[in-house]
């Protein structure tokens, strides 16, 4: 029996997560912003604090996975919380987990986007993220009032940031890897669909997905067991598109 952290793990891609992990005989704690096992706002220091000294309270003798679910969509308000919660939360707290990690060989899973792509790795909003300056970000991205870029970006950076990391990580004992899901029948996938910019053109997107339209979470849920488990003890760094075929479709010169 190993134990696991999952932060947006009350609802969603997270919960499922969190159901499987638990049917298979693990321990599972799941943070979140106002259900699961702790409360937490991970848009600021104060909520990050909160549930990294849960998770150390909660496993002080090693954690096999920990995985940093909780996240914003591009129509979320105000807008900077999409950065905060999408790329700074999660690097925050993975951070400030390391020591639990290695005790235990542990993996860190980070969910990034089949989206990420679409936004370049030099665009300035991206590599402000990397920079590591959070006001500076969320500065950045008020100016720029696009929320499309908040979420594409955060996530783009977050998977830049776990690749630059995966060498660190490895020498202390810590698996480094990315889910990138496509759409996916969530909660904050219908607040997208919902909104009267943005959703046409996600409801035409998901027409297209070669699967023949968007994944359950359960399906997502099942990839991330994996990339947590034993069979895949040799995979570092490796960002793994969970898209019903979508990203070879836009990208099939890239793999």
């Amino acid at each position: 029996m190993s134990k696991f952290a999952i932060t947006g793990g009350a609802r969603g891609i997270g919960l499922a997560l969190r159901d499987l992990l638990i049917s298979e005989g693990h321990d599972v704690l799941t943070i979140d912003l106002s259900e699961g096992d702790v409360s937490a706002d991970l848009s600021n220091s104060i909520g990050r604090k909160k549930a990294i000294d849960a998770i150390k309270k909660w496993a002080p003798e090693g954690l096999k996975g920990y995985i940093p679910c909780a996240g914003l969509p591009p129509v979320a308000t105000p807008i900077e919380k999409i950065p905060s919660v999408n790329f700074f939360s999660a690097i925050e707290t993975v951070e400030s987990l390391q020591a639990l990690l290695s005790m235990d060989a542990g993996s860190a899973l980070l969910v990034a986007s089949n989206s990420a792509p679409m936004l370049p790795h030099d665009h300035p909003f991206v590599v402000g993220c990397l920079a590591g300056d959070e006001e500076k970000s969320i500065a950045q991205i008020k100016s720029i009032g696009d929320g499309h870029i908040a979420y594409v970006g955060s996530k783009r950076a977050l998977a830049m940031w776990m690749r630059r990391n995966v060498v660190y990580y490895a020498k202390l004992g810590i698996r480094l890897n990315a889910i990138a899901p496509g759409i996916t029948q969530t909660d904050l996938t219908k607040q997208v669909y919902d909104d009267p910019k943005l959703g046409q053109a996600m409801k035409d997107f998901e027409k297209s997905v070669p699967s023949g339209g968007a994944a359950t979470p359960d399906k997502i849920a099942s990839a991330m067991n994996f990339m947590l488990g034993e069979s895949a003890r040799f995979i570092y760094g490796a960002v793994f598109f969970v898209d019903g075929g979508s990203d070879a479709m836009l990208r099939p010169e890239h793999f």
